[in-house]
């Protein structure tokens, strides 16, 4: 049996190596993920320094009336502007990204020792905005914590008096689960990788076989159908196991070997203790992405329906690792009870430096791995079927 396996294995790899521009387009699929954090990172830090550099333009309205608050501002830097006709329209389309607003009655609020009002004109729905308003914020907080402390003195009370509580933030994030944060779209790509990898070849084992007129004449052999799906699988799995293991090398000559983390202040690390450890988190899941490959290659017509139903694919498991990426889940025994998103949990652990917990794991693998199995039934069940051979699905 094993040699028959083995036969049919070789013959397939070999198949899928010839045709070099499905093998080209799985390997260098890998390196989309480091490429893409390689840009993101690099946008953020020149965007993150440019906006740290550059001088900040206030347009002010009625800076008559404040002008204490107007000298306060230029001492830290702030080019005061002149304020438009209309703010509102002039930041709703987008001609400003802020204007700060004195009214009138300012000037008599803060001369009786009252808060003085202020506008700050700005559109939240506006992102390239955050920054500018945000440090115009700062900055009026800044003026006003310093003009409160003024007038406490100045009654004879201690600034101190008006502050009830000394919240001390104690930060305990590890300097490699500050860097696993930057990093949470990694399970993202590890999915892709495993339920894409190996589908050039799964399709063209089997619907490609059955269009070229190849695969009846392969199935006369007096060979079990199971031992065709098995020896497939294997092909179907040292191809996924070869775009994981390139995913996670590029993954982590990126992350060691490029400054991605400096603009941030963050080291950032990817050990190969952490690498290996992830890669084998990852096995169930490949395991279930052949078997998933090799049900859809033989329920397709063609090659051209299967291509398409495994592009889909890959979304419906990834869909949890994209949400981990803003949404963080505690793991719980629930969550290793979900195929995939167990694994994606794990996954986040180890690249948060965390100790897994054995049964998580051994769990999680096990619910992946029957799935896994139940799918491996269902493609032998297929491949039984004379229909395999003329395509009725």
């Amino acid at each position: 049996m094993f040699d028959r396996i083995r036969t049919i294995f070789i013959k397939e790899i070999t198949d899928h190596l010839r045709d070099r521009r499905t093998l080209g387009t799985a390997l260098f699929y890998p390196l989309l993920g480091p490429l893409i954090l390689v840009l993101m990172f690099s946008v953020i830090g020149r965007v993150a320094a440019d906006q740290s550099e550059k001088r900040l333009e206030l347009p002010v309205a009625g800076a008559e009336n404040a002008p204490a608050l107007v000298e306060f501002l230029r001492q830290q830097n702030v080019q005061i502007a002149p304020a438009p006709a209309d703010p509102q329209a002039a930041v709703r389309a987008g001609d400003a990204d802020v204007v700060l607003v004195i009214p009138p009655e300012y000037r008599r609020a803060f001369v009786a020792g009252e808060p003085a009002a202020v506008q700050l004109v700005i559109d939240e729905s506006r992102q390239s905005a955050g920054v500018t308003v945000g440090r115009a914020r700062d900055l009026l907080r800044s003026y006003s914590g310093q003009i409160g402390a003024l007038r406490l003195l100045a009654r004879g009370v201690s600034p101190a008096a008006a502050q009830a509580l000394a919240v001390e933030d104690v930060d305990v994030a590890t300097a490699q689960s500050r860097a696993a944060s930057l990093l949470n779209l990694l399970p993202y790509f590890i999915i892709f990788s495993v339920f894409s990898g190996g589908a050039g070849l799964a399709v063209d084992s089997t619907a490609g076989e059955r269009e070229r007129g190849s695969l009846e004449p392969l199935l006369i052999n007096p060979v079990p159908r199971h031992e065709f799906v098995l020896a497939k699988l294997l092909a179907v799995l040292a191809v996924g196991a070869v775009v994981l293991i390139e995913t996670l090398i590029a993954f982590a000559l990126v992350v060691n070997l490029v400054p991605l983390g400096a603009a941030l202040g963050v080291q950032l690390s990817f050990s190969l203790a952490s690498s290996a450890l992830i890669g084998l988190l990852a096995l169930p899941m490949l395991l279930l992405g052949g078997a998933l490959q090799m049900v859809v290659a033989s329920y397709s017509r063609g090659p051209k329906e299967a291509s398409t139903y495994l592009q889909l694919i890959p979304l419906i498991p990834a869909m949890p690792g994209l949400l981990l990426a803003f949404m963080p889940v505690k793991s719980a025994l629930w969550n290793m009870l979900i195929p995939t998103f167990g694994q994606q949990l794990l996954i986040n652990q180890a690249m948060r430096g965390e100790a897994l917990r054995p049964a998580d794991a051994a769990i999680s693998a096990a619910v992946t791995l029957a799935l896994a199995a139940a799918l491996l039934a269902l493609a032998v069940g297929l491949y039984r079927r004379e229909a395999i051979v003329v395509g009725k699905g």
